[in-house]
């Protein structure tokens, strides 16, 4: 079950607890009643599923895996399925509560939802990550589908895992599904832009936020936290729009080159050594000193809960953009509020993805594909007005944009839901 505040231990970050007080503070901020507040934090349904799987050896080992739909008010419910050692329920209920706003904040017909399986799938051979996978398709199978729940990527899953995915539902429901999920290979029902455009939103919301505090792009200095399917394009990304990446970390370590990094050298790099650590004529920088590195803007692109009260007080930059899904604590938030910190938070900043994914998905439902020229377009515009939006309630409220985002996507959850009135 999610913890409850008296279950929880003080001394450690639940996740779970963070954003539902995130919530519970918007809607006080909105002159929500108690009823209502209350309804939005809980989930509607918490599946937990055993996983048993047939190792190459022939022994069976037993998994856990979790769905979560936190709110269908606006829409089916979205959200990836992430395959993590670290994996569990109030985790995933945070996520899935993120995810709810995070589709609110950006105005699409989503509800919000998230899954996973405690498992470490390095350890895995390809075809025992495949039984794995299938086997907790077909446990979550009543739970989702185009219309009610639409699984995508997240941590260590990728477009091979969702292929498996919807080729079990179908297989489960008689005929092909490809809306089941989004992150799809183009073969089976893909779109031509989903491959990088959580990136590409990241990119969109610091271009805004540098815009309305009047910084030019070419004068900044960017940390990136994380080198995966987010920090990687961002090293492009922001490169080609001027800014000057000067610092990254992965699991293995970080860097620091005052002069930038380029994004092709470090990419041959990477495929070459399997770490950005080593690139050439940069300087080893132990990978919890990342953000003092000196720089302007700072992107946990990795995992969450990583910017604490300590690294929020020794943080260099000046703006921070939340690339990964809740990588800050209560208490990091609350240092860099009081250093005046502009941060765009994760339901805004790295909502590019869950856009494209609803592209996908209206694509999957159409039967017809988007040209990527209109993908792009329509992934900028939605990104640009969401971002307008609450920089302009952020004016009007006179709170951080975190409480500005949460309260918008908490506003429009509100709306719907006392819309739909209360059954039966």
């Amino acid at each position: 079950m999610v913890t409850h505040p008296d279950q929880a231990n003080p001394h450690e970050f639940n996740p779970w607890l963070h954003v539902s007080s995130l919530i519970d503070k918007a809607g006080r901020l909105l002159g929500l009643d108690e009823g209502m507040i209350q309804r939005i934090i809980t989930p509607e349904r918490i599946l937990e599923v055993a996983v048993p799987v047939r190792m190459d050896s022939g022994e069976i080992h037993m998994f856990t895996g979790w769905r979560i739909q936190h709110d269908t008010s606006r829409g089916p419910g979205k959200g990836g399925i992430r395959f993590h050692p670290s994996v569990n329920t109030d985790e995933i209920a945070a996520l899935s509560a993120d995810m709810s706003i995070k589709c609110a904040v950006v105005n699409i017909p989503y509800g919000g939802a998230k899954g996973g399986v405690k498992v470490d799938p390095e350890a895995l051979s390809r075809s025992e990550l495949e039984r794995l996978t299938r086997r907790y398709a077909f446990s979550i199978a009543p739970m989702i589908g185009p219309d009610r729940d639409i699984p995508a990527p997240d941590i260590n899953t990728d477009t091979q895992v969702m292929s498996w995915i919807m080729d079990t539902v179908s297989m489960l429901r008689g005929h092909n599904t490809p809306g089941v999920v989004t992150g799809k290979p183009l073969s089976i029902g893909g779109t031509l832009g989903h491959a990088g455009a959580t990136s590409l939103g990241v990119t969109i919301c610091t271009a805004a936020i540098l815009e309305r505090l009047g910084r030019p792009m070419n004068e900044q200095r960017v940390v990136i936290q994380g080198y995966g399917k987010v920090g990687a394009p961002l090293v492009k990304l922001l490169s080609d729009r001027g800014m000057k990446v000067v610092g990254i970390a992965d699991v293995h370590g970080a860097i620091h080159v005052p002069e930038g990094i380029s994004y092709s050298i470090l990419a041959k790099h990477f495929a070459d050594a399997g770490t950005v650590v080593g690139y050439p004529g940069s300087v080893h920088v132990p990978a919890d000193e990342l953000f003092t590195i000196p720089s302007d803007i700072a992107i946990p692109a990795a995992l969450g809960g990583v910017i604490t009260e300590q690294v929020a007080e020794t943080m260099s930059a000046t703006i921070m953009i939340e690339a990964a899904n809740g990588p800050t604590t209560g208490e990091g938030a609350a240092v860099l509020a009081s250093r005046n910190i502009p941060v765009v938070p994760d339901v805004l900043a790295n909502a590019g993805g869950v856009v494209a994914s609803y592209f996908e998905w209206a694509q999957d439902l159409q039967g017809f594909m988007w040209e990527r020229e209109l993908f792009t377009q329509r992934l900028e515009k939605t990104m640009s007005e969401a971002f307008k939006y609450v920089w302009q309630r952020h004016l009007e409220l006179n709170v951080t944009l975190r409480e500005t985002a949460i309260a918008v996507g908490v506003e429009r959850i509100a709306e719907a839901t006392a819309i739909r009135g209360l059954f039966p």
